[in-house]
Formats: C-alpha cells, sequence, structure tokens
C-alpha cells in the first residue's frame, strides 16, 4: 500500500518582500526582470537560524532557466541588482583549470550577515541616487583570443591592475 498523501506534511517555502524596500526609488529604477530576480535570490537564504546570507549562490543559467529569460537578460539583471545596490557580490565566479566552474556568492544588504549578530542589513539601495551606482562585479573573460581567433583586449573586465612594458631595443646605424 502507498502512502496516504493527505496524511503527508507539506513544507513552503516562502520568502517576503518589505513595501518598506520596494517603495525605495532604487528598487522602481530596477527592470521588471530584476525586480523578479531578487525574490528567487532571496529564497536560497535559509534564514536566520541558518544565516548564509555573503554565500548565497545562483548562477546566470539557473536565474535565467527559473524567470523565462535568456543569459544575457539574467546577467544584465544581475548587474542592476548590484549597481542599485540590493546584492553585493563577495566572491567573483571562476573557472578552475579542471573546467569545473563556481558561481559567484552574494550578500544581500537587506539582510544582516550572520557575523553581524543584533544588526540589520547594509541597506545599500537607501543610499543610491540617479547616476549614482554602486560598481559592478563582472565575471572574468575566459577567451583572450576573442571570438572566432579574433584578437581582442579582454582585460576590461578583470579587477586587476595592467601595467605594460616597452622596452627598446638599440637601432643598428
Amino acid at each position: 500500500m502507498g502512502r496516504d498523501k493527505k496524511n503527508e506534511k507539506r513544507v513552503e517555502h516562502w520568502t517576503k518582500l518589505v513595501r518598506n524596500m520596494m517603495e525605495m526609488p532604487a528598487w522602481r529604477a530596477l527592470s521588471p526582470v530584476a525586480q523578479a530576480l531578487y525574490p528567487w535570490l532571496k529564497l536560497e537564504w535559509r534564514g536566520p537560524n541558518n544565516n548564509n546570507n555573503g554565500k548565497i549562490s545562483l548562477s546566470v543559467r539557473q536565474a535565467a532557466e527559473r524567470l523565462g529569460v535568456s543569459s544575457n537578460t539574467a546577467a544584465k539583471a544581475f548587474h542592476e541588482l548590484q549597481a542599485k545596490g540590493f546584492i553585493v557580490v563577495t566572491k567573483p565566479p571562476k573557472l578552475g583549470m579542471s573546467g569545473v566552474a563556481s558561481s559567484p556568492q552574494f550578500e544581500l544588504t537587506e539582510i544582516s550577515l550572520p557575523t553581524a549578530h543584533g544588526e540589520s542589513g547594509r541597506r545599500l539601495y537607501k543610499k543610491w541616487s540617479e547616476g549614482a551606482d554602486f560598481p559592478v562585479v563582472k565575471a572574468p573573460i575566459h577567451n583572450p583570443n576573442g571570438v572566432n581567433g579574433k584578437t581582442k583586449p579582454c582585460l576590461k573586465n578583470c579587477d586587476k591592475t595592467i601595467v605594460e612594458f616597452a622596452s627598446k631595443t638599440p637601432e643598428a646605424n
């Protein structure tokens, strides 16, 4: 005999969006896709008892699948949420030597970090103003030779300092 579905205990997984946050100018400046992505990120938070804020992980591909949009659109939504102060990248994405990738890890600025006992989140979105976006951490380019073998500069998204050295060779007279 099978288990009776009526007697099974259902556990709902839900999150709440706070109206005060949604009335902020930063929220209104977000695109509808970025507004739809935020609850999906918040659903990855495990709650105050198992606080994983700062280690919340959701890949661009997972977000695109959940939202029903392309990967480029999902990536733009992540960038918007960063620029408006709703999320901060705590660990950037990487592609390992073996080809195994890891998703970026995020902090939701609305929620306190596990180390900040009793404090509220940083709520950077309250400090946002038109034309004063927060810095956006983008994934590094993993194809230094460009598309179809065409060489192009690839360091525009890296955080490292770029120093070019030019050595002069004595010309033969």
